[in-house]
């Protein structure tokens, strides 16, 4: 793709009301365009970064037996009052009066919705266990919106859940859902870890939230250096100084929530009527789990825990492109070497975004930086004399000439 044709617009200068490295750099490189405070479009670029994640994601919830759903965004009053959360959610949630006079509320979660599905459809224990998951739009009434993507009034979140006839069914299911969110974060780039946590208005059970160690994080989480302990600080209410599993001493980091998983018990179930008759012919409510990743939260992670004063450095598999081309100078066979450089790793399946710009090679090169692609391949009057190329990768300090096959194999190395 021809960066000249392409819509993004770098700038130099930081927004003013940006305050953490991701929101600056989303916003400086185009990733992201603020539309008020909390909501935001994804813009070309911000957009192939999240279909990545979203990818991996899915992948990773299809390799676990979940199937793909989308349920709806407008939700009517009665099923939240069912549940006895209409009243619950009443300052997070938006609510509002329709033209015949019914209230509808905007999803901030599924559970009744998808409580209810699930109801209409499973009546017996051979039905079971199930696992339905949905990637859609989320609306939040925050009061103080902040730091772009990490939290904002309206996000795109996976949310999966989970039923079961058993509690050791669910409690498989739960470690094994742990763990593919942990292969997620892994392949996202980033390093999260589980902790100890509330339930809040899901479940009085204590839950598990996924933590990556960021200042622009607004939680503390409680860490255990020794052996791994971990406990979000509203778990552990009085501050330890030491570790109740082996002693050692406990350390309090600034963290950025990435992902929850709840127990839900049978509370949504027996409200919304979803039971199932067992082996031996008693009816059950079903037992269910729910399992929450924000990705747009995810994308402005991997930024907070990717990067250099010069800006973004991507991830391997959740860049925008794979190769970042840059032709200097005005020469008419530069240009024609980079568009057929171009159209040769093309070929071979690699993304490729083509700076054909008629800019100097110090814009180009801060703004190649700014972007954050994993590898960049530079085609001047002095790389074309020697029949090579110069690459570096973004993480990387030094530069080297190589072939094109070897920038055919520096492209398809995940970096």
């Amino acid at each position: 793709m021809k960066q000249s044709l392409y819509f993004a617009k770098t700038r130099k200068e930081t927004p003013k009301d940006a305050q953490e490295i991701s929101h600056k750099l989303l916003m400086r490189g185009d990733y992201i365009d603020q539309l008020a405070s909390g909501i935001y479009t994804l813009l070309p670029l911000g957009l192939r970064v999240h279909q990545k994640i979203v990818n991996i994601i899915r992948e990773e919830m299809n390799g676990i037996g979940s199937q793909e759903l989308l349920m709806p965004a407008l939700h009517p009053k009665s099923i939240w009052t069912k549940t006895g959360r209409w009243n619950v959610y009443k300052g997070e949630m938006y609510q509002f009066e329709d033209k015949s006079g019914h209230w509808f509320g905007l999803g901030p979660t599924h559970e009744e919705i998808i409580t209810t599905i699930v109801a209409n459809r499973i009546n017996s224990f051979r039905d079971l266990p199930q696992a339905l998951y949905q990637i859609q739009t989320k609306f939040r009434d925050e009061a103080r919106p902040k730091a772009g993507l990490l939290r904002g009034k309206e996000f795109i979140m996976k949310d999966l859940y989970s039923f079961h006839a058993t509690k050791e069914d669910f409690d498989k299911f739960y470690e094994t859902v742990t763990e593919a969110y942990l292969r997620i974060f892994k392949r996202c780039g980033v390093d999260a870890f589980p902790v100890q946590a509330s339930g809040g208005a899901f479940t009085k059970e204590i839950t598990r939230e996924f933590m990556i160690k960021t200042g622009a994080g607004e939680d503390t989480t409680l860490i255990c250096d020794h052996c791994g302990w971990a406990a979000n600080k509203e778990v552990a209410e009085n501050l330890r100084k030491k570790c109740p599993k082996c002693g050692g001493e406990i350390k309090q980091y600034t963290t950025v929530e990435a992902g929850h998983v709840f127990h839900l018990g049978t509370g949504f179930s027996e409200k919304l009527g979803a039971s199932f008759i067992d082996e031996n012919g008693d009816k059950k409510p079903i037992i269910m789990g729910c399992y929450g990743l924000g990705t747009t939260r995810i994308m402005a992670s991997v930024v907070e825990v990717n990067n250099d004063k010069k800006g973004i450095i991507w991830p391997s598999e959740v860049a925008p492109f794979s190769v970042h081309i840059l032709s200097l100078g005005s020469d008419i066979k530069v240009k024609q070497e980079a568009q057929a450089l171009e159209d040769y790793l093309q070929k071979e399946g690699i993304e490729v975004l083509y700076d054909d710009r008629d800019l100097s090679a110090g814009e180009k090169f801060a703004d190649a930086d700014l972007l954050g692609i994993p590898l960049r391949a530079v085609i001047s009057e002095k790389t074309l004399s020697q029949g090579m190329v110069e690459i570096k990768y973004r993480k990387d300090t030094e530069a080297r000439l190589v072939t094109r096959g070897d920038l055919i194999n520096a492209a398809k190395t995940k970096n």
